[in-house]
């Protein structure tokens, strides 16, 4: 695990939750923990290449902008399993891939731009694999804040 120090810590506490919005909001949230924008970017850039963070950014309500978004699945025989793989995460509507243990092996996030978009890429990922594409609409929507802690 890389080294992080007590600046570190406070980003990560901090900038979880109301990160600024206004014109230069990593200006703002830099003088909020005092120190400048150049080294709050480049803190953020060393976390993320070190893989203490894994994503630095903005959660958006897809369907509030117009958008969609599906959880998928397909069964795939485990021979061809890298092929069907790399054919869906080519796909700019993809927005993660997991294997998982089951008959249904492959899952992964569609998220389109509006909710037409969503069937045409399960047609595509079915017409280029052969393959039936189980959707999974969102049923509810749920509100979960989470907060992590930075252990000292």
């Amino acid at each position: 695990m890389p080294e992080i120090d007590a600046v570190d810590r406070q980003i990560i506490a901090e900038l979880q939750g109301d990160f600024p919005i206004c014109a230069r909001p990593y200006a703002r949230a830099a003088e909020n923990l005092g120190i400048t924008e150049a080294e709050l970017l480049a803190r953020i850039e060393r976390l993320l290449a070190a893989k203490v963070l894994t994503r630095f950014g903005p959660m958006f309500q897809i369907e509030a902008m117009g958008g969609a978004f599906v959880l998928a699945a397909l069964a795939v025989p485990e021979d061809r399993f890298d092929a069907v793989a790399a054919c869906v995460n080519a796909l700019p509507e993809v927005a993660h891939n997991y294997r998982r243990e089951h008959a249904l092996n492959m899952w992964f996030v569609l998220a389109t731009e509006t909710p037409a978009g969503i069937a045409a890429a399960i047609n595509r990922i079915e017409n280029d694999t052969g393959l039936v594409v189980h959707a999974f609409p969102k049923a509810r929507e749920y509100f979960v804040e989470m907060k992590l802690a930075v252990r000292q």
